[in-house]
């Protein structure tokens, strides 16, 4: 894989990572509510209008052209297996801004999808 096939993906990688984790903290906002007609339209205004939210959205759509240009120079079946490394850099600033738990039944699962994304990739 080339350096600019490499940076694509995880430039692809990373901003998908980064939207999931402003939506995060845009839904953190409102915390749990329950589903009811009387507050499912206040609820997804609120959502709809958080900046984390709004920014993550754009995050994805740029992740889908970013991973569009990947996938000119990268075999699907590399580029989407190298997906899974947006769960490892998700779990560790998960844990770090928003005090998410990482046991050491996560850390041996990062590790093996380490381990995988390098076996694939250098297949």
């Amino acid at each position: 894989m080339s350096a600019v096939a490499f940076a694509l993906v995880l430039t692809g990688v990373l901003l998908n990572a980064a939207a999931q984790l402003l939506i995060k903290a845009g839904a953190e906002t409102v915390g749990r509510f329950s589903f009811s007609l009387e507050n499912i339209w206040h609820a997804g205004l609120h959502f709809a209008l958080q900046w984390q939210i709004l920014l993550g959205l754009a995050f994805y759509a740029v992740s889908v052209v970013v991973w569009i240009l990947a996938l000119t120079r990268v075999q699907v079946s590399i580029a989407y297996p190298m997906l899974s490394l947006g769960y490892v850099v998700t779990a560790f600033v998960a844990w770090w801004l928003f005090g998410e738990a990482l046991t050491a039944q996560k850390l041996i699962g990062i590790a093996i999808i380490i381990i995988g994304v390098i076996v694939v990739a250098r297949s």
